[in-house]
């Protein structure tokens, strides 16, 4: 389970924030965000149990994935969803051109939501739901279920990206302290995705913790309006309070 926070040409100083918590169990093997080898432009974590990746940025070019609540069936497993991630960000494609080379082949993955963006659009596409469409300018909060479905970290989450880019300079620390947020919501507000109830409880905040999953990391990406590009990862041991951090930025 994952959040995804977008600030897509909301205003001219920050054309492009995304906050992103990457959400696993613990034992799953990954690399953290790094330069990979197959493109030094390419800086990404690595999902070393598939070889994909659930977040990443080159030059201009960005996406994220997460999956989609639902029961899964060994027969759905054909592919990872961090394929997606990794074969757009090392293509050429325009997103529109790339959602649509692949349009033929998403029904071999489970259930995903992919974000795409290469500095001139965002577009979002899901296997379990409408068409690939191309996002206007503007606030947008995905997790586990479809663009802007309105769980309450997602609302939380972008009325709170939305106060942060009212800010003269964007904060690292408050934007990441969005994501870290153990909050869980009251049981009246749960949305029920067929989950049992305490773990729909622990699902609810922006950052989980349980015995076995939890939230492994977090990603702030930004471009500035002199296209100046950062990009930073906080790993996480259980806890929000401590943390390992990897830094970059180039200009694109």
């Amino acid at each position: 389970m994952c959040l995804i926070l977008i600030a897509h040409q909301f205003n001219k100083q920050t054309p492009l924030l995304v906050l992103a918590n990457r959400d696993e169990f613990y034992d799953r093997p990954a690399k953290e965000a790094a330069p990979w080898d197959e493109c030094s432009e390419l800086i990404a974590g690595q999902d070393l149990a598939s070889g994909g990746c659930w977040f990443g940025a080159r030059g201009l070019r960005w996406a994220s994935v997460t999956n989609v609540r639902e029961d899964m069936k060994p027969s759905d497993r054909h592919r990872s969803r961090g394929w997606l991630v990794r074969d757009y960000l090392l293509s050429n494609d325009s997103p529109q051109d790339f959602l649509s080379k692949i349009a033929n082949q998403i029904g071999a993955y489970p259930g995903f939501n992919l974000l795409a963006g290469n500095g001139q659009g965002l577009w979002y596409c899901s296997n379990r739901g409408p068409v690939a469409q191309r996002l206007d300018p503007g606030i947008y909060g995905l997790s586990n279920h479809l663009i802007d479905t309105p769980w309450p970290k997602v609302k939380r989450g972008k009325e709170a990206v939305r106060e942060l880019m009212s800010q003269p300079q964007i904060d690292h620390d408050k934007a990441f302290a969005i994501l870290t947020d153990t909050t869980q919501v009251a049981d009246a507000d749960l949305p029920e995705t067929g989950i049992p109830l305490e773990w729909e409880r622990s699902l609810s905040a922006a950052f989980i913790r349980t015995q076995d999953y939890g939230t492994r990391c977090s990603t702030l990406l930004m471009r500035t309006a002199g296209s100046n590009h950062f990009f930073v990862e906080r790993r996480f041991a259980v806890s929000p309070e401590s943390w390992e951090e990897s830094r970059f930025s180039w200009t694109a």
